[in-house]
């Protein structure tokens, strides 16, 4: 569904490019994770898809189609988004914050105002919350209400930016398990930028690992990144030195464990 072709960005004034000749498919309906260091390319890479970034080289396309022929404003609402801090409108409630995205893709009021009130259901928000400004809202819950904006059109494609690294780790945990839900039951296409190697190997169907400018180290499922690294660099970003980690199979499922018997995780591709 969405593919790159031998992309490339280069920011004016810098000397050397974000991108560098990148070319990659992502499977459809299932989630992407690119993962890497701070400046590798990856956050840029993700807004090339909705055209808040324009290649210097190459093409992002959608269904086959460039996304450079479509309109910028159109592609954007057809994309759900959900970013770090939630980006939600301060002076919109809860429920507005989510409707106003149900507005712009043709919903009548009443319409995009019961559309929210589901999605906020769907993502544990409480009905007593629903009137709060972002400003009165948790970090947890605030971020909540930002994956509900994100899905309430219902798209095809959600992009992800860090979406939960601002928020502490027992609320991390909790929205990184309701995700993998709300995936298994509306089967999106998920591209979603993380740092953390943890959380790439529990949420992605495909794990694709960058270097500097976006060049890929190593792409594939959580097991394969344990089992095979591609190189000594991959087995340092992974941790695998450090961890210890291996692959064992539990009640039908794949999970990680460490040296000293502990669960470190359960790989996203399920049942083995």
């Amino acid at each position: 569904m969405i593919e790159f072709d031998n992309v490339s960005v280069q920011y004016p004034g810098t000397p050397t490019p974000a991108v560098e000749s990148f070319s990659y498919a992502l499977q459809p309906r299932k989630t992407t994770i690119l993962v890497g260091p701070s400046g590798c390319g990856k956050t840029t890479l993700l807004r090339l898809v909705n055209r808040m970034v324009e290649p210097s080289q190459g093409r992002v396309l959608i269904d086959g189609i460039p996304v450079a022929e479509r309109d910028a404003v159109h592609l954007r609402r057809s994309i759900g988004y959900v970013m770090q801090n939630s980006g939600l409108l301060p002076h919109f409630t809860a429920l507005d914050n989510v409707a106003a995205v149900a507005r712009l893709s043709g919903a009548t009021k009443k319409q995009a105002r019961e559309q929210a009130a589901q999605w906020l259901e769907r993502v544990h928000v409480v009905s007593e919350f629903f009137d709060r400004y972002p400003g009165e809202l948790s970090g947890g819950q605030a971020q909540r209400v930002g994956v509900a904006r994100g899905l309430v059109a219902d798209p095809d494609i959600v992009l992800m930016d860090e979406p939960f690294g601002a928020v502490d780790p027992v609320v991390r945990r909790e929205l990184q398990r309701e995700v993998l839900q709300l995936q298994e039951d509306i089967g999106k296409t998920i591209l979603m930028v993380t740092h953390d190697v943890d959380e790439a190997f529990l949420l992605g169907d495909d794990v694709v690992l960058l270097g500097e400018r976006a060049h890929i180290r190593q792409h594939g499922k959580a097991e394969e990144f344990i089992t095979s690294p591609a190189s000594t660099e991959v087995e340092h970003f992974v941790g695998l030195e450090a961890k210890r980690l291996h692959v064992e199979t539990c009640d039908g499922r794949k999970v990680l464990v460490g040296e000293d018997g502990t669960v470190a995780g359960i790989l996203a591709d399920g049942p083995a």
